[in-house]
C-alpha cells in the first residue's frame, strides 16, 4: 500500500469491513469469509519478497496461500515450480516468526506460500482470525 493508514480507512470506514484484533501497527487483517485481506506497506512487502518496490513491475499486491505447516509450504512451492512458476524467494524462516516463500505465477502475479504458527486453520483450511 502506498499509504497504509489511508488504505485501512478505506476498507474499515469506507466499506465497513471489520479489522481483526490480530492486526498490528504495520499490518491490518480483514477476515473475508475464508480469505484474509492483509494490508501492508508496499516497501515492507517488496522487502519481504526481496525485490525492488519501484520500477520492477511490482504491483504491491500478493496472494497468500496459508499452509498447515512448514512441510506443506515446501510441497506447494515445489508444485508451483514444477508447474512453471518462477521461485522469487525460496521458503525460509521469516522475521515475523513464520515460514514462507514467494513465487511468480505464469501471469506474473506474486503468490506467497506461508505457514503462520500464530494463526488457527479450520477443517477446510480457512484462517480463523479473532473478530
Amino acid at each position: 500500500m502506498q499509504d497504509l493508514p489511508r488504505a485501512i480507512r478505506f476498507y474499515e470506514q469506507g466499506l465497513g469491513w471489520k479489522r481483526s484484533p490480530a492486526s498490528e501497527e504495520e499490518i491490518a487483517f480483514f477476515p473475508l469469509g475464508g480469505m484474509v485481506l492483509a494490508l501492508y506497506s508496499r516497501e515492507r512487502l517488496a522487502e519481504d519478497v526481496g525485490i525492488p518496490a519501484r520500477g520492477s513491475g511490482f504491483g504491491g499486491l500478493t496472494l497468500s496461500y496459508n499452509a498447515i505447516d512448514r512441510a506443506e509450504v515446501n510441497v506447494v512451492m515445489e508444485q508451483a515450480r514444477s508447474a512453471g512458476a518462477q521461485i522469487v524467494k525460496p521458503a525460509q524462516e521469516v522475521f515475523w516468526g513464520g515460514y514462507s516463500g514467494y513465487f511468480r505465477d505464469p501471469d506474473g502475479h506474486l503468490v506467497e506460500v506461508a505457514h503462520n504458527p500464530f494463526w488457527e486453520l479450520n477443517e477446510q483450511g480457512d484462517v480463523i482470525l479473532p473478530l
